[in-house]
């Protein structure tokens, strides 16, 4: 039993999201067939009442078995209530028979295990009906999750699509072109940019610090990450926010009592600056730096456009000049062909070069863009009762 329950979930595992969607939705169209062939909703009402039928056996079993008083109230209230559901059944339902029998097995002044086993034997004709339904609740959920794997599937590949194109791309780039003409004025501005805002840092009071990076807030391509409420709240309302980053964090590993010497409130500065030491330290310049390899011109102008106002408030005019001449080459005529060997130097792995001048890239986006299309015209199709 194990074994053959061991090979079909290795058989589920290896069938494509499509595949398992298409099997759940034949299982489920087969179990409201099966449902519809034996009646409709006549199955449903029989399956309902064979429930409750075993639902009151279940619930009576070790009540109503023995000699006591208490058992005997409690056998009184089983068959006047299992009477009643009989009496309830309409006479044309599927397999009323069943229950009737199942009735007469507890029509008795007494009872034992014996006797409930016995009704529950009875019930048995109206049971095909209970897994009918059970059958088709099962296959409903089946169907449930196999289109939500399906629809997982369907964005994965939407990124997998999205990286054969850029391979494409980058395929088609001139690996000979001089990058080092691209290259060397970024790096120059990325080293000299680093250099200028840890002088900054080392000048600068945390306040005007912070201040920065609050501007940050309305430049989305000047990424600095924003100080926590609590450390923020300390640095701009305490007179301890004159300090700079590296003394308030130099201040937080005195004493208590060194540390009065310097600030109004040694408690509060611990509590804000100690607890925050990891990101008091990683604030530097690199959300100024533009990167390598960079991005398209359009990107590029607009990512130096935003930068050079933050430039300008913590470097000098060495690095403000340096981030111009970075801009000017995003208007150069050559750019568009550096940039795009500079991405695929930068980018392209071994093995997918292989696959590029294999053709297999192509082939493979081919295939994902054929899975999609199917997927999607399977997730379209309406699978509601």
């Amino acid at each position: 039993m194990s074994e053959r329950v061991s090979r079909s979930s290795d058989a589920e595992t290896d069938r494509t999201p499509l595949e398992r969607l298409e099997a759940a939705r034949e299982r489920y169209a087969q179990a409201r067939t099966a449902i519809d062939d034996r009646g409709g909703e006549a199955v449903v009402e029989a399956a309902e009442a064979y429930r409750d039928a075993t639902d009151l056996l279940e619930r009576y079993v070790d009540r109503a078995t023995g000699t006591g008083r208490e058992n005997f109230k409690a056998y009184v209230e089983l068959e006047g209530k299992f009477d009643s559901l009989v009496e309830g059944l309409p006479d044309d339902l599927k397999g009323r028979e069943a229950f009737e029998s199942a009735l007469d097995a507890i029509d008795k002044r007494r009872l034992s295990e014996s006797d409930f086993e016995r009704a529950h034997d009875e019930l048995e004709p109206a049971e095909r009906y209970a897994e009918l339904l059970e059958e088709r609740d099962a296959a409903r959920e089946a169907l449930d999750e196999a289109r939500k794997a399906a629809s997982r599937r369907l964005r994965e590949i939407d990124g997998e699509i999205d990286e054969r194109e850029r391979l494409l791309e980058l395929a088609n780039a001139d690996l000979s072109a001089p990058v080092e003409r691209l290259r060397e004025p970024i790096e120059r501005y990325d080293e000299l940019i680093r250099e200028r805002f840890r002088e900054y840092r080392l000048e600068a009071s945390a306040r005007e610090v912070f201040a920065l990076l609050e501007r940050s807030r309305w430049y989305p391509f000047v990424p600095f990450e924003l100080p926590p409420d609590d450390l923020e709240r300390f640095v701009l309302e305490r007179p301890a926010g004159e300090y700079t980053i590296p003394e308030l964090l130099e201040y937080a590993d005195y004493s208590r009592s060194k540390l009065s010497h310097y600030v109004e409130d040694p408690d509060e500065l611990k509590r804000a600056v100690a607890t925050q030491q990891t990101y008091l330290e990683g604030i530097g310049g690199e959300p100024l730096t533009v990167g390598w390899p960079p991005g398209p011109a359009g990107l590029l102008e607009r990512r130096t456009r935003e930068l050079r106002p933050f430039v300008a408030r913590v470097a000098d005019e060495e690095a403000v000049a340096a981030l111009r001449e970075v801009r000017a080459f995003a208007r150069d005529g050559e750019y568009d062909r550096l940039q795009t060997a500079a991405q695929a130097v930068e980018q392209l792995t071994p093995d997918e070069r292989e696959r590029l001048r294999e053709g297999r890239v192509t082939e493979e986006l081919e295939s994902l863009r054929t899975e999609r299309e199917r997927l999607e015209a399977a997730l379209e199709v309406d699978d509601r009762v």
